[in-house]
C-alpha cells in the first residue's frame, strides 16, 4: 500500500495535512472557526488568516460541494439588477470582477462576450443601450480590464452568432463579462487560506455548537465535530464561530436556539451541450417570461440556464426535473436556428442559491442578492445571501464583525492584494504554452486547459509524469491522469465524486457522466488514499448509483418526483437518508 504524500507543498490539502489539521482542531483554541467550505466560507477563512487570526475551517462534505460548484460560472455585475435600480450592488460586483480578473486569480478567469438580441428598432436599442453603457461606466470606476460594449446591425449580429434565427432579432448589443471555473476557484481560495495558516478539514460535520456562560451571557465558544472518514469525535474551541453554510444556515443557527438570518433555497438548473450544437463566437442573453436565459461558452461546450424556482426538498442533492429541462430547451429554441433536443444534452446540473428570505409568497427572482451579516447569539456570526462574484466583500464584512469580538487590535482586510494559489507570474506562464506542449509532448489545447485550471502550479502536475509514465494518459478527452493523483495529494479529494464532479468536470462534460472512467480513476485514487479492492468497488458503485439517480430525476415530471428519485442514490459521505426503491 502506498504511503500518501506528506503534503508539504505550500497550501497543499492532502491526507496527512487533514490528519494534522484534525489534531489542531482538537488541541488548539482558535480565534475563528468557520463552518462551510463553499466560496463564502473559504473566503472568510482567507480573510481572517491574512489578518493574523488563527483560523479553522470545517466542511461536512467537500470543498465547493454545494452551490459553489453549480453556478453559471460567471463573474458579473448583474446587468439585470440595473432594472431594479440596484446600482450599488452592480458597481460593487463589477469592482470585484475587475479585481479578480486583473490580480486575485487571473488564471481562473476568462473574458466572455454576450450578445443581447434586439427585437425592436428604437426603444430596445435605447433602453438596453443605456443599460450596458451604464454597466460599462460602473465597471470603468473599478479599472475594467474588459472591452466596452458595441452596437451591431442584424447582419453583424448574425455574423457573430450565426446560430440565431434571422427572425429572432433586428440587431444586437455585445457586452463583456468574465467567466470563472467556480469549483477550481473555491478550492484555490481554500488552499490559499491553508497556505496562510488556516486548519482545513473536509468530511468533518458539526454535530452541535458549544455554548457556555461567559460573564453571565449564553455564548457560542466552539463546536462538536465528527470526522466522517474515521468516526472520530472532536471538540473544537474558538472565540468566534462563523456560520457560512449557505442553504444550511438555519440548521446551524437552530443549534444555538433563537432565530437569526433566514434563507430560502432557489434552484438554478443548467444544461450542457457540445459546442458544435450552436454556431456562435459569443455567448447570448435571452429575455424570457420569467427572467433571462444565458447561453454561455464553456470550453468545448455551452452552458445554458438558468431556472429560478423555490426548492423545499433535499438541499444536498438538488435535482433537475424534466420540467426544468423542457423550460430551458423551449426558451433557447425560440431563438436558435437549429433547435436543441434532449439528445444533444451531455450534462445537467442543479444548484441552490441561498437568498435572504422575504415574505413567504415572494418570488425567488425578486429576493435580494445582497448579503447580510448577523449575530443571532454572542459568539456566532452568520453570513447569508450575496452572489459568487462578491464573495470577497462578504468575507470582509463578516470578519469585520468577528474582529469586534476579538480582544486585540485586528488589522483591516488585505485580500484585495492577496493572490490565490496558481496566479503567480500568470502573464509569463500564458506565453509558455507552445514550449510546455513541446516539452511534455501534449497538444497545446490540453496544456492551455491545464494552465487555466492549475496556473503556475501546473509544474506540480507535470512532475507526476516523471514519477509514473501512465499518469500522462488523457482522461475523458480533456484531462490527464496525473490530475487525479494531484487531486488526492494536494487538493483534498477523499472520494471518487470529489474528483469526477469537482476537481475534474467529467460529470457534466461527457454524455456518460464519468461512468467510463470511474474504475480507472478510483484505481489511481486507491494508491494515494490506501483503498483496498472492496473500497474501490464501493466508490465506483456509489458513483454509478448517483448517475442513475440523476438521470432518473431528469426524466421526472416535477420537483417532488425528481427529489424522490435523486435520493435513491447513496450519499458518498452517508449524510442523506436513502429513499427506498419501489
Amino acid at each position: 500500500m502506498a504511503t500518501p504524500s506528506s503534503g508539504r507543498v505550500p497550501g497543499s490539502l492532502g491526507p496527512n495535512q487533514r490528519g494534522r489539521d484534525l489534531d489542531r482542531l482538537a488541541e488548539e483554541h482558535f480565534d475563528v472557526l468557520v463552518i462551510g467550505g463553499g466560496i463564502t466560507g473559504v473566503g472568510c477563512a482567507l480573510d481572517a488568516a491574512t489578518r493574523g487570526l488563527s483560523v479553522a475551517l470545517v466542511e461536512q462534505r467537500d470543498i465547493a460541494s454545494g452551490t459553489s460548484s453549480r453556478s453559471s460560472k460567471l463573474l458579473h455585475g448583474g446587468l439585470r439588477y440595473l432594472e431594479q435600480r440596484d446600482f450599488a450592488l452592480v458597481r460593487e460586483a463589477l469592482h470585484e470582477r475587475g479585481l479578480l480578473t486583473r490580480k486575485v486569480c487571473p488564471h481562473l478567469v476568462r473574458p466572455v462576450t454576450f450578445l443581447i438580441p434586439l427585437t425592436s428598432r428604437i426603444w430596445q436599442r435605447l433602453y438596453y443601450g443605456a443599460g450596458v453603457l451604464l454597466y460599462d461606466l460602473l465597471a470603468w470606476t473599478g479599472k475594467n480590464p474588459l472591452p466596452r460594449h458595441r452596437h451591431l446591425s442584424r447582419r453583424r449580429a448574425l455574423e457573430l452568432v450565426p446560430g440565431l434565427k434571422r427572425s429572432s432579432l433586428i440587431g444586437g448589443i455585445v457586452y463583456s463579462d468574465a467567466q470563472i471555473d467556480d469549483a477550481r476557484h473555491t478550492l484555490a481560495v481554500a488552499r490559499t487560506a491553508a497556505r496562510h495558516g488556516a486548519a482545513v478539514a473536509v468530511s468533518t460535520q458539526v454535530t452541535d455548537l458549544l455554548i457556555e456562560d461567559v460573564d453571565g451571557t449564553r455564548t457560542v465558544v466552539g463546536a462538536e465535530l465528527q470526522d466522517l472518514e474515521n468516526d472520530r469525535q472532536i471538540t473544537c474551541r474558538a472565540t468566534k464561530v462563523v456560520n457560512a453554510t449557505g442553504v444550511w444556515i438555519d440548521d446551524i443557527q437552530d443549534m444555538a436556539g433563537p432565530a437569526g438570518l433566514t434563507v430560502r433555497a432557489a434552484k438554478g438548473v443548467h444544461i450542457v451541450v457540445p459546442r458544435e450544437c450552436i454556431e456562435s463566437d459569443s455567448g447570448v442573453v435571452l429575455r424570457t417570461s420569467r427572467s433571462v436565459l444565458f447561453i454561455i461558452p464553456w470550453g468545448a461546450h455551452w452552458l445554458i440556464g438558468t431556472t429560478d424556482t423555490d426548492w423545499p426538498h433535499d438541499r444536498a442533492h438538488p435535482a433537475a426535473s424534466q420540467a426544468d429541462i423542457d423550460y430551458i430547451l423551449e426558451e433557447a429554441n425560440a431563438a436558435l436556428d437549429r433547435p436543441l433536443t434532449e439528445d444533444d444534452i451531455v450534462g445537467v446540473y442543479a444548484g441552490l442559491r441561498p437568498l435572504v428570505s422575504g415574505e413567504v409568497d415572494d418570488d425567488t427572482t425578486k429576493l435580494s442578492r445582497e448579503h447580510a451579516v448577523a449575530q443571532p447569539v454572542p459568539g456566532l456570526v452568520s453570513i447569508a445571501g450575496g452572489k459568487y462574484t462578491t464573495y470577497r466583500v462578504m468575507a470582509v464584512d463578516t470578519i469585520d464583525v468577528v474582529a469586534e469580538g476579538i480582544d486585540r487590535n485586528i488589522p483591516a482586510s488585505c485580500t484585495e492584494d492577496v493572490t490565490v494559489i496558481g496566479s503567480d507570474h500568470w502573464t509569463s506562464w500564458q506565453s509558455r504554452i507552445p514550449k510546455l506542449a513541446a516539452e511534455h509532448d501534449l497538444p497545446e489545447e490540453l496544456v492551455e486547459r491545464l494552465l487555466w485550471r492549475h496556473g503556475s502550479h501546473i509544474g506540480d502536475v507535470f512532475d507526476l509524469f516523471d514519477e509514473r509514465a501512465d499518469l500522462r494518459a488523457v482522461v475523458g478527452d480533456l484531462y490527464v491522469a496525473a490530475e487525479i493523483v494531484h487531486a488526492c495529494r494536494h487538493e483534498g479529494a477523499l472520494h471518487l465524486e470529489d474528483v469526477l464532479a469537482r476537481r475534474l468536470r467529467i460529470s457534466i462534460e461527457s454524455e456518460e457522466r464519468g461512468l467510463a472512467v470511474s474504475e480507472a480513476a478510483a484505481g489511481l485514487m486507491a494508491a494515494e488514499l490506501g483503498w483496498d479492492e472492496e473500497k474501490v468497488a464501493e466508490e465506483v458503485a456509489t458513483w454509478h448509483r448517483r448517475v442513475r439517480a440523476e438521470r432518473a430525476a431528469n426524466d421526472a415530471p416535477d420537483d417532488i418526483a425528481a427529489d424522490a428519485l435523486r435520493r435513491r442514490a447513496v450519499d458518498a459521505r452517508g449524510l442523506v437518508d436513502v429513499e427506498p426503491s419501489e
